[in-house]
């Protein structure tokens, strides 16, 4: 009698428990190395640190890491229409910079996140996007430098879109904050990360929690 009651006391929860799942706005992290997580637990890298942080406030919000070492931004084009298959409320593009360090051609880097911006956009309309600036080294020439610097707020602006202006942002250039190569976050350099991201996306939050508030 008691194991029924069981497995009804389940069957009745289950639609509900489902419902509670669909109910998550998706914070879809979109990226390369850096937001998958490179060298370090993928549970000390800044996408599962922003997790900690929504769950921390109460917030009905699932961060997800679509991040993928040494995906350029041709790739993303490939892979982003796998990754929009369930409802995206956030979408944090942060890509390019794989196509920067091997010196690839910028209109065509530029033209891929277009692509994958419209995708997203075409999709799901009512999804903000933010846009994550990336800075290369300068032993590619200052001329180089200087346009994919600024390739991401034209984009930004071009799109109506949302720049976060430097990931790497107090996390760049100091060896005490990335691993040997010289390119990769520790886990506390991760920390600052989910810092400077949290700065942007927290106020992002804010409005979609009000939105869904007066949806209802």
């Amino acid at each position: 009698m008691r194991r029924f009651l069981l497995v009804f006391v389940i069957l009745l929860l289950f639609p509900l428990l489902l419902a509670a799942q669909d109910s998550e706005q998706r914070i879809l992290f979109f990226g390369d190395s850096i937001t998958a997580g490179y060298g370090i637990n993928t549970k000390k890298a800044f996408p599962a640190l922003i997790q900690q942080r929504i769950d921390s406030l109460g917030w009905n919000f699932q961060a997800v890491n679509a991040g993928l070492s040494g995906e350029t931004s041709a790739g993303g084009v490939r892979r982003v229409d796998w990754m929009l298959r369930q409802p995206v409320s956030v979408f944090v593009l942060e890509l390019g910079g794989n196509d920067g360090l091997r010196g690839i051609d910028l209109d065509a880097t530029k033209k891929n996140l277009q692509k994958i911006i419209d995708k997203v956009e075409q999709q799901y309309p009512k999804a903000e996007i933010i846009i994550t600036g990336m800075q290369v080294p300068p032993n590619l020439g200052p001329e180089y430098t200087e346009k994919f610097k600024e390739m991401y707020p034209e984009l930004a602006r071009k799109n109506d879109i949302i720049l976060l202006p430097f990931l790497l942002k107090g996390v760049a250039g100091d060896p005490e904050l990335n691993q040997a190569d010289g390119i990769h976050p520790t886990a506390k350099g991760h920390e600052i990360i989910a810092e400077t991201v949290w700065d942007t996306l927290k106020p992002i939050l804010k409005k979609k929690r009000k939105e869904e508030t007066y949806s209802k």
